[in-house]
């Protein structure tokens, strides 16, 4: 009682200080009798007449101006933090066209392309097959991707980053809380950009719709979202292999990258989706504090999403093998996934928070058509209902804090079951340690199970056993020191795609063995003074006898920076150079029919460096980034690709702002 008496004293001396501030002010701008007012008068909202309203105003701005941390954001498993408009490292790090840590990813040339993964991780939590076209996926927004938001005023945010050659990359959020009850937000991220290589065009867009509401006793809750998307690419297979001395000589009348010829440049892939979820809870116990005993609740979740990714090409070619037709091809892949889930959730002192959850999945993949290959028939749908159950666990115990996830499939077409546990202790504010447990079986993608394509070799179906692995992972977060992070996986009939020895086309295979996968990552901050060194490291190392899941041994990331306020504080500088680079390995490569990476053990890559010079500032809510991204390619050697026959990018200068609007 007394800290908190303590407390809000503090606060009303506070105000109490502004506001006698506020009436110096005034006395000093009355008696010098200044035509226009001060920089802090502005501020505050006063004019040049000084008079109880505009006293009153003052006092007012001064006490009720809402705080940054007002502006809450709430992630799909409630976690909230609030908006961040400083500059950091890991913003500069963040902003790409992802809007993301790209680290373990290797971008192709042209944004808007897809990226090659330097790492994995086999933790799982999903009882279902996904769809497929992973390479298209990489800028799919999942439901757990998108966050709610909570506002005392309306929050607007602008994002501009230039692409390569034509086009650029805007990202535009409005959110507004109409009452302190509802929520709701507006968004679009749309990006369009050439490319320097021939027909690599990349056209994409990602429209969110988010609301959440609350009623006043707090005993109802709902938030959902609407997310409509589509990511379109020219593809071209890369250049031709004929053309691969020329770019890696440095041939200077191949600097122009559109000179290159490439593998075809009559096709074009699409993904695109729409999603519905909604999300709700009723509480039978009123909640008048928060260290009610018991609580009760029932909770609803229902979420609609139909997607499809098509392949279209002009013309057949030979890369792909023989085809049904030569001309017009147009491969198509539709899912329809309809989940509902009913929950029992209640909430002790002593026990915990409990959960038990029941649910349904209807789903619809397949084509328009049926097969017929060498006398077999092709089905053209995979369709039903699973039937699940599950149930999750939270308590917090002498500082530590325990949370348990169980899900099984009791009936349908797909077998799957996970079970996860994590268990993590705060020391204090500087020190955070965790380990986690999962082991998960689930059904391979949809489209290793069942694809149809107008090129013959593409069709297929398959039976394959459920993946099944485990994962045990471990982390330490000594904020003074460094952020270690440890996983070990064991992952058994691991499906991968890969040449086939007989038709030589690309097509899913399950693994016989067991692959031992360990991962250590360590990141931490060097500061002297002004300068600062961020590293981060990551060694894998993959046992894997049939060499079907290849990564390289270090991945390492490194920025040197220099911060710094100028101009009395009202422009914040950072700049610096990143370095990045991962020892050769046999790198995936990228077939575009698919949009799938597939295994290949004939030619090693990587082991090139990658410099980056970025000069960042913040001036109030506003971040203006420019960065001279790789800017060694010239004299460091021409061996850079980002997957086989697909280079990666040349030396180029990009500039992006940020803009942050509180009304």
């Amino acid at each position: 009682m007394q800290t908190t008496l303590t407390k809000q004293s503090l606060k009303y001396h506070r105000h109490l200080y502004k506001i006698v501030l506020v009436l110096i002010m005034l006395a000093i701008q009355t008696v010098s009798a200044q035509k226009k007012p001060s920089r802090l008068s502005r501020e505050l909202g006063i004019g040049d007449v000084v008079s109880k309203d505009s006293l009153g105003r003052a006092v007012k701005n001064l006490i009720d101006k809402p705080k940054i941390q007002d502006y809450k954001i709430i992630s799909f498993t409630n976690d909230t933090t609030y908006v961040d408009t400083t500059l950091t490292i890991q913003k500069e790090y963040k902003f790409n066209y992802l809007r993301r840590d790209g680290f373990g990813l290797m971008p192709f040339s042209n944004m808007g392309q897809t990226y090659n993964s330097l790492t994995y991780n086999f933790q799982n939590t999903s009882l279902m097959p996904n769809f497929g076209a992973l390479a298209k996926h990489f800028n799919y927004m999942e439901i757990e991707d998108i966050s709610y938001y909570r506002v005392p005023t309306p929050l607007t945010e602008l994002v501009f980053k230039s692409a390569f050659e034509q086009g650029q990359l805007a990202d535009s959020f409005f959110t507004i809380n109409t009452s302190p009850q509802f929520n709701f937000s507006i968004a679009y991220k749309g990006l369009r950009s050439l490319g320097k290589y021939q027909h690599i065009l990349a056209s994409t867009g990602n429209f969110r719709f988010t609301s959440n509401y609350q009623t006043k006793n707090k005993r109802y809750n709902a938030r959902g979202h609407i997310v409509a998307q589509d990511i379109l690419n020219q593809e071209n297979g890369g250049i031709l292999d004929s053309f691969i001395p020329n770019f890696e000589t440095g041939d200077p009348e191949f600097l122009d990258r559109s000179i290159f010829e490439v593998q075809f440049e009559n096709a074009e892939s699409m993904l695109r989706g729409k999603r519905f979820h909604l999300e709700h809870s009723y509480s039978l116990v009123k909640q008048n504090d928060s260290v009610a005993k018991n609580h009760l609740s029932f909770g609803h979740v229902i979420s609609f999403e139909d997607k499809y990714y098509q392949y279209d090409q002009t013309a057949s070619s030979a890369f792909f093998g023989a085809a049904f037709k030569n001309s017009r091809l147009k491969d198509r892949a539709t899912l329809e996934n309809f989940y509902n889930q009913l929950q029992l959730n209640y909430s002790n002192n002593i026990l915990g928070d409990l959960q038990f959850n029941i649910s349904n999945t209807n789903f619809n993949y397949g084509y328009d058509k049926l097969v017929v290959l060498n006398g077999n028939t092709i089905i053209n749908r995979l369709k039903g209902d699973v039937f699940a159950a599950g149930g999750k666990y939270h308590k917090q115990y002498k500082g530590f804090d325990l949370n348990g996830e169980i899900g099984l499939n009791i009936s349908g077409d797909f077998d799957g079951n996970f079970i996860k546990a994590k268990a993590a202790f705060k020391l204090n504010d500087e020190i955070y340690a965790n380990a986690t447990i999962n082991h998960s079986s689930k059904a391979p993608n949809y489209n290793t199970l069942l694809y149809q394509s107008d090129y013959v070799a593409y069709n297929w179906q398959n039976s394959f056993s459920n993946i099944e692995t485990q994962q045990l992972a471990f982390e330490l977060n000594y904020k003074k020191l460094a952020n270690i992070n440890i996983d070990y996986s064991a992952i058994t009939d691991y499906v991968y795609f890969k040449q086939d020895q007989t038709t030589l086309q690309i097509s899913p295979f399950q693994n016989s063995g067991t692959i031992n996968y360990l991962r250590a990552k360590l990141e931490n901050e060097i500061k002297v003074g002004k300068f600062s060194l961020h590293n981060t490291i990551l060694y894998q190392n993959a046992q894997d006898s049939n060499g079907v899941l290849n990564v390289p041994e270090l991945t390492t990331r490194n920025t040197l920076a220099f911060s710094s306020d100028l101009f009395d504080k009202a422009l914040f500088l950072q700049t610096g150079v990143t370095l990045k680079y991962f020892t050769s390995y046999y790198m995936n490569a990228y077939n575009p029919l698919l949009a799938e990476f597939y295994v290949q053990n004939t030619q090693e890559y990587g082991g090139f460096p990658m410099l980056d010079f970025f000069i960042n500032a913040k001036i109030r809510q506003t971040r203006i980034f420019l960065k001279a991204e790789h800017f060694n390619s010239s004299f460091t050697g021409y061996n850079y690709y980002s997957a086989p026959n697909h280079p990666y990018r040349d030396f180029t200068v990009r500039f992006g702002v940020v803009w942050n609007f509180f009304l």
